[in-house]
């Protein structure tokens, strides 16, 4: 034996002597190895099939079922089941959401593109607007359009567009947006039930109308502040309208009353004066003679008050002095 030998086998001992039963025992390892993958392997596999067939839903959610292309809605909230690998899962929130038009929500930054529009009168506004919608058919919603919420927002600013487009540009700043909302939600759940995919609009609120610029707006809240004030003094106009012309009517009625009994005082002075004459003229006709003289004396009576009127028989005897100076003594 050599040194080299000696210095690599110390004990003297064949190195393949126990080389049998080596492999058997590696065999033996290398199973169980297999055996503890495979056991692994199924258990991941088992976990895999049972997340991707249990799911929850709340009472706010529905999900869409689609087995072999087939696709069914489960409304129902609670623990359901699923064949894994057959169907497929797919969870809609059915809770309002929004949309804001012509702003960033996260930032409130206007956002010009969408917001800078054009009214009747060719003035240029900014309008910012919010949507609220909710999914009404989770069918629909995933598989009628590849993006519904961006087709919700293309819709919505070409409505608003147009119709902020029919209104001046004062009325859009003032109460005309009320009516402006209005039409557009009207315009958006027509066209959203042409279109079918699964939405439904539930309010459309408009956040602000502002002017471009803060010359413009400016100039349109000074005309604003004259509206207001012509507005106060139309009001008072009106009130002092109300306490004027009840006082102006008791007026004409009073004037009418002291009118109404004057043309009495008259017709009875007139007819009075006609009864007189009659009497007086029935008189003329019995005594003409002694009629006319009593009315010319009475004439000249009120013509000269002083007057003395002296009646003789003819031969110079006195019958009679009528004076009216003697009456009044």
């Amino acid at each position: 034996m050599s040194a080299n030998n000696y210095q690599q086998n110390p004990f003297n001992r064949d190195p393949y002597q126990n080389s049998g039963s080596y492999n058997k025992q590696t065999t033996k390892q290398l199973k169980f190895s297999g055996k503890i993958a495979a056991i692994i392997a199924a258990v991941i596999l088992v976990l895999v099939v049972g997340s991707n067939s249990v799911y929850s839903l709340t009472e706010n959610q529905n999900a869409v079922v689609t087995t072999l292309g087939n696709p069914s809605a489960v409304t129902t909230s609670g623990i359901h089941f699923a064949i894994p690998f057959i169907q497929k899962v797919q969870i809609v929130d059915m809770t309002v959401h929004g949309l804001a038009i012509g702003y960033d929500e996260r930032t409130n930054q206007s956002i010009e593109y969408e917001s800078l529009m054009i009214t009747s009168d060719f003035n240029f506004l900014d309008v910012s607007c919010y949507i609220e919608y909710a999914v009404s058919d989770p069918i629909k919603y995933l598989y009628h359009s590849e993006d519904p919420e961006n087709m919700l927002k293309m819709l919505a600013q070409s409505f608003i567009r147009d119709t902020v487009g029919v209104y001046q540009v004062d009325d859009v700043l003032t109460t005309g947006r009320y009516e402006i909302q209005s039409v557009v939600s009207t315009k958006l759940t027509e066209r959203l039930e042409a279109e079918d995919i699964g939405l439904q609009i539930k309010n459309v609120t408009i956040q602000d109308v502002d002017t471009p610029t803060a010359e413009v707006k400016a100039a349109f809240d000074a005309v604003e502040t004259a509206k207001q004030n012509a507005d106060t003094l139309v009001n008072e106009a009106n009130k002092y309208s109300a306490e004027q012309i009840p006082a102006a009517q008791a007026q004409v009625d009073k004037i009418l009353q002291s009118a109404e009994a004057q043309k009495e005082a008259r017709i009875n002075e007139a007819l009075g004066q006609v009864a007189r004459f009659n009497a007086l003229y029935s008189e003329y006709i019995k005594f003409p003679d002694i009629t006319k003289q009593r009315m010319y004396f009475e004439a000249m009576e009120e013509i000269l008050p002083l007057l003395k009127v002296v009646i003789t028989d003819g031969e110079g005897d006195i019958l009679n002095i009528f004076s009216n100076q003697l009456d009044k003594d």
